[in-house]
């Protein structure tokens, strides 16, 4: 088969590799949508290493339909399924306590196992029988079906702030994860979304998304803008949508009194950042973080976009055939796209 193999960072190449090796009660899908996420990239480039196999077959947002039932029943070939890409050991303390998106004894597809970007895709039984496999509805294009691991993600990040109706909520970041968030927080009930990113189209797309406001940051003073459009109390909640570590100060400055930050975007390894411990202090403001998702995220998720409920489809504004996964890279990379989803058709 064809795939985009990571032989070492910066190093992503098409070529061709052996078809998967199945055991009894395995899937193998032929992927048909596989979407570019910022975590793809930092591996890509060499900024995050931890769990990564050179050489490797990346991707963990993907969709596709079923090639091989490796003779299990209850699945046909042509099955059209959706896959959330984590799975869990199940006994370890984490997932006894129910966090399962926290084990670090499973499995990740895109880490642990080969993942999305090639032309076929090897689903163990363990995830078959854990649930990560969900067969899609006829509404349900491949793209949004991957798109449901990041909308997890994002659905993750918010109930640890537990954001809710009559927020008022700072997006730092307009990327397409800020940009769910948006798309989320409207749905969870915010009563005003405000937005800060230096890029002008990000903007203008975080206002049809459902922003109420946009700023930006390279001129204009956030913390003086949120305040103003605040009455001057802050923002019950802060979301840090990307990875710089400045900004998880600059959140602390936009934060109510019991403000709740997320930093959800991921750093690069070995990132540090001075955060206003005073003002965590007497404002009472909790920081906390937010990593992966669980399978109740994915199917929580999986069943908003089904619904009709949350639109993720004009997301993907870039789109690539498997032959040329790295362009796609490239573009995800520069920003010129807000998602880019790499296709087999």
């Amino acid at each position: 088969m064809k795939a985009a193999v990571l032989e070492e960072p910066n190093n992503l190449v098409l070529r061709g590799t052996k078809d998967p090796a199945l055991v009894p009660g395995d899937l193998v899908i032929r992927m048909r949508s596989a979407t570019i996420c910022g975590t793809d990239i930092r591996i890509f480039r060499g900024r995050k290493t931890m769990g990564v196999r050179y050489p490797s077959i990346l991707g963990h947002e993907f969709a596709g339909e079923i090639v091989d039932t490796g003779g299990r029943s209850g699945f046909s070939i042509g099955d059209r399924i959706g896959i959330c890409p984590a799975i869990p050991c199940g006994h370890c303390h984490r997932c006894k306590r129910g966090a399962e998106n926290l084990c670090s004894e499973g499995m990740n597809f895109g880490y642990e196992i080969d993942g999305g970007f090639a032309e076929l895709v090897r689903i163990p039984a363990k995830a078959v029988d854990g649930g990560n496999v969900r067969r899609l509805p006829d509404g349900m294009t491949f793209g949004e079906a991957a798109m449901i691991e990041p909308l997890s993600c994002v659905l993750n990040g918010q109930e640890q702030v537990n954001l809710g109706f009559g927020d008022v909520v700072v997006i730092i970041g307009a990327g397409p994860i800020g940009l769910l968030h948006v798309l989320l927080a409207r749905l969870r009930g915010a009563v005003r979304i405000i937005v800060s990113d230096p890029n002008a189209p990000r903007r203008e797309a975080a206002l049809s998304y459902g922003a109420d406001t946009t700023i930006d940051p390279t001129t204009e003073d956030v913390a003086a803008r949120v305040r103003a459009e605040t009455d001057g109390r802050g923002a019950d909640v802060v979301i840090c949508a990307i990875g710089i570590p400045a900004l998880a100060r600059q959140a602390t400055e936009l934060a109510a009194h019991s403000g709740r930050i997320s930093l959800f975007a991921g750093f690069s390894k070995g990132d540090t950042s001075q955060m206003d411990i005073n003002a965590i202090h007497y404002n009472q403001i909790t920081v906390t973080g937010a990593f992966g998702l669980s399978r109740r995220n994915f199917d929580d998720a999986f069943n908003i976009v089904a619904s009709g409920r949350l639109d993720v489809a004009p997301l993907i504004t870039g789109r690539f055939p498997l032959e040329e996964t790295l362009r796609a890279f490239e573009v995800a990379e520069s920003g010129a796209a807000i998602k880019v989803a790499v296709e087999n058709d």
